[in-house]
């Protein structure tokens, strides 16, 4: 490959559910184990987690990508993952995390203009359709929340 050449990049936005309630610490290890392998494969992105469902961006070389997706979909810690959108990217958002978390409130996400009372009552990460997890991307891209982000 020419030194000019830029690498293909894609990135999967997705949804699922736990299985089971997962404690603060389980998080944690849940992050460090997947810190640990999204550096050997060159995977970055980040992770939101609220009232038992995920939302997470996964961005790297688009078969590493696809194939870490279909990992994810068959791990018994979750269930209902549902890809909201698999696209190509010119660069990474979130190209410092190996895998950023951040523990936003839903009163911080119905600040975001466009997810407005979204999660008001029952909705989860889970209910998102694909205008609304870009809205999502988009706030943690421009910045809104990257100080929350460990």
């Amino acid at each position: 490959m020419d030194a000019m050449e830029k690498t293909e990049l894609a990135h999967c936005i997705y949804s699922s559910a736990e299985t089971k309630t997962f404690t603060h610490e389980e998080i944690i290890a849940l992050l460090e184990d997947a810190r640990a392998n999204n550096s050997q494969l060159g995977i970055t992105g980040i992770l939101l987690y609220d009232n038992g469902s995920f939302f997470q961006v996964l961005e790297g070389e688009p078969s590493v990508v696809q194939s870490l997706y279909d990992k994810i979909g068959t791990d018994d810690r979750h269930r209902a993952v549902s890809k909201i959108v698999y696209e190509p990217i010119e660069e990474r958002d979130f190209s410092e995390w190996t895998m950023g978390y951040a523990g936003i409130t839903r009163e911080e996400l119905n600040r975001i203009d466009g997810l407005n009372d979204f999660f008001c009552g029952q909705q989860s990460y889970i209910d998102l359709d694909e205008g609304r997890a870009k809205t999502l991307l988009n706030a943690f891209k421009e910045g809104k929340w990257r100080s929350s982000i460990s």
